[in-house]
């Protein structure tokens, strides 16, 4: 059997699928799931999976370098603001306008991970990034100024 957390198989393929800078977004029950992205439905009833149980659950098992989240989350939605930001040890959360992450943003998407949350502006996309310790480890490899953040992350123990 698999040693780390995610049993799923199909969350499991969508995020060894992914590659260096796509987006993936943990959704609430009624994001809208555009025609060119691929679904992973996890939904079971209302609620049942919460968006916090399944980004805890991918962020444990994935490489992100950026995580966004709609502006309205941080001042409607508080409480899952100050989660989401909590469990996002890589990177500080980013706000973005909602019509933005439902529109422009929604249509780069390359998986829908669907919970069963009914949480008002619960959306939150992951952009896939790369382990940059172990890219720029190599000899003579020097990772430039602005991945100086992502060379020096250690996973929290």
């Amino acid at each position: 059997m698999k040693k780390s957390r995610i049993l799923n198989s199909y969350l499991n393929a969508a995020i060894a699928d992914l590659g260096h800078g796509d987006l993936i977004v943990i959704s609430d029950a009624g994001f809208p799931i555009g025609d060119n992205a691929k679904r992973v439905d996890l939904a079971l009833e209302q609620d049942v999976p919460g968006i916090v149980d399944i980004l805890d659950l991918i962020m444990s098992d994935f490489i992100y370098e950026a995580c966004y989240v709609a502006e309205e989350q941080k001042t409607f939605n508080p409480q899952l603001f100050a989660k989401v930001s909590a469990l996002s040890t890589r990177c500080p959360v980013t706000t973005v306008p909602h019509e933005k992450l439902i529109g422009e943003m929604r249509s780069k998407l390359k998986y829908v991970i669907r919970t069963g949350a009914f949480e008002p502006w619960g959306n939150v996309i992951l952009q896939s990034g790369i382990d940059a310790p172990v890219w720029f480890e190599k000899p003579g490899a020097i990772a430039p100024s602005y991945y100086e953040d992502r060379v020096n992350y250690r996973e929290p123990k």
